[in-house]
């Protein structure tokens, strides 16, 4: 049996939250944690007739900056590369995507803190 390090279930446990919290804005998830060799992406959604492609960044704290600053243009260039993957893969012509960014800050004590940059790049 394999044991998850905390880091993976803070990251698990961010992206299950960000799911909800998008869906509570209105945007259909489907799919999550689609991977392929160039990478992974945490949640593709639909709003209306755009394709999201949403990335969580989740931390326990801001010790090390907040989440927002690990989205950096390198990241975002392998985002728009793997949302024209999945696009071929799942033979859909979205005539609309778009790069979200969730950020969850959870210490385990209080309630988690979403913030949520739409269009990012």
């Amino acid at each position: 049996m394999m044991l998850m390090r905390a880091k993976d279930i803070l990251g698990r446990n961010g992206e299950a939250l960000a799911a909800g919290f998008l869906e509570h804005q209105g945007m259909r998830i489907v799919d999550r944690n689609w991977r392929c060799a160039d990478g992974e992406i945490d949640i593709v959604a639909l709003e209306g007739d755009t394709l999201v492609v949403a990335e969580v960044k989740t931390r326990s704290s801001l010790d090390y900056g907040h989440p927002f600053e690990a989205v950096d243009s390198a990241k975002l260039a392998r985002l728009h590369r793997l949302a024209s993957s999945w696009c071929r893969e799942h033979e859909v012509n979205a005539r609309r995507k778009r790069i979200d960014v969730v950020s969850v800050i959870h210490d385990g004590i209080g309630d988690p803190q979403l913030e949520h940059l739409r269009g990012v790049g």
